[in-house]
């Protein structure tokens, strides 16, 4: 009996390494086909093969290594504005410096200075970190090529930082519609600011224009290069803010209206987050959770950003409506959101023991935020 179950497990991993064995055949044999074939070939033709090999291992490794490598990914970065030390709304004039007795000293304090924006700061520098201290991986031409055809969004690697990227830019792109629409603006009685426009305008250019394209068909401007022009327009407005030449509307119904944007914005992405836990728990090969997952965390990374900028731009009206500990206590929980950071996203069954559901607890803190905003707008409204 012994020897019969000895012999059955015998032959189960024979079976095992034969089919493994086939397997590496099939993946080496293309190779040793082709390096069969390179080697008839006249230097002629070996050349320019060799030649093109070369450049596309150099453009992969320097695709995997943008993908890789993060540069200014801080979710803690917002503290070193030190916005807390501002005592001033956005837009207001500054107070005049002391008289110091000196000519000099009180030219300098006639000059007219009002308080810039947190919130457009944060905004350009999340432009600058997605385009000027990394690539802007959605427009990269391997990304764009795929994974044998295969969409990089629909394998489980490469892709993290891609949609990380979109996620900073789609809380970006929120708020500059709002700077122009309301913030940037006194309602019904002024025009709608350039710089501000501008900065809507190439901020909702494609996320992923390469120097050229099929659709339609020539060369185009890729999209890191409108990023970069909305960055310059969004730092031109605060410098005109600044010298007191331009307009910050901090009124109570603004901040209603941006932080109710923002709450319908991740209603949504909470919503994304759902179906996809509830429809597709394959734990960790579902090839699309990452995406899903790195999408939400770089939207909450930005709105992070935003409305910390925000409590200081409209610290007159926490201030006066007693919202400073419930600002701080929903800035409180995205910093909790943030927090979650996993090697490998997977999105299995909300009770499973394995493979956890990253998607459940991002979409939680997803809607414990906006629950937060909610509730600040309804003190808003009161």
């Amino acid at each position: 009996m012994l020897d019969r179950i000895t012999a059955f497990f015998q032959r189960i991993g024979q079976a095992v390494g034969r089919g493994i064995g086939l397997l590496v055949a099939w993946l080496v044999w293309p190779f040793m086909a082709a390096h069969g074939w390179y080697g008839r070939r006249h230097w002629m033709v070996k050349g320019p093969i060799l030649a093109l090999l070369v450049i596309l291992v150099g453009l992969y490794g320097y695709f995997i290594w943008q993908t890789q490598i993060w540069s200014g990914f801080n979710p803690n970065f917002v503290e070193s504005y030190r916005w807390s030390e501002r005592t001033v709304p956005a837009g207001q004039e500054l107070p005049a410096a002391a008289s110091t007795g000196d000519a000099a000293a009180a030219t300098t304090s006639a000059t007219r200075q009002c308080q810039s924006s947190a919130l457009v700061d944060a905004s350009a520098d999340l432009i600058d970190m997605n385009v000027n201290q990394n690539a802007w991986i959605s427009s990269m031409l391997l990304y764009r090529l795929g994974f044998f055809g295969i969409d990089w969004d629909h394998t489980p690697f490469l892709d993290n930082k891609a949609s990380f990227q979109r996620g900073v830019h789609q809380a970006v792109r929120r708020t500059s519609a709002e700077l122009v629409d309301t913030l940037g603006r006194v309602r019904g009685t002024s025009g709608i600011n350039s710089n501000l426009q501008d900065a809507r305008g190439n901020l909702q250019f494609d996320e992923y224009s390469w120097y050229f394209g099929l659709d339609p068909f020539g060369f185009k401007t890729p999209s890191p290069a409108y990023y970069r022009t909305a960055t310059e327009k969004l730092r031109a407005f605060n410098a005109d803010l600044t010298s007191c030449n331009a307009t910050f509307d901090t009124r109570a119904d603004n901040l209603i209206q941006f932080v109710d944007r923002i709450a319908n914005d991740l209603g949504g992405t909470a919503a994304i987050l759902r179906e996809r836990s509830e429809n597709n728990s394959a734990g960790w090969f579902d090839t699309r959770a990452d995406d899903r997952f790195w999408f939400a965390y770089g939207q909450l990374y930005g709105y992070y950003a935003v409305l910390s900028g925000a409590g200081a731009d409209f610290s007159q009206v926490i201030r006066e409506r007693n919202l400073g500990p419930l600002w701080a206590e929903m800035l409180a929980r995205f910093r909790s959101a943030l927090r979650v950071q996993p090697a490998i996203v997977s999105n299995g069954s909300e009770d499973g023991l394995i493979m956890p559901s990253h998607l459940a607890v991002m979409g939680f803190h997803t809607l414990m935020v906006r629950s937060n905003l909610v509730e600040v707008r309804s003190v808003l409204d009161r």
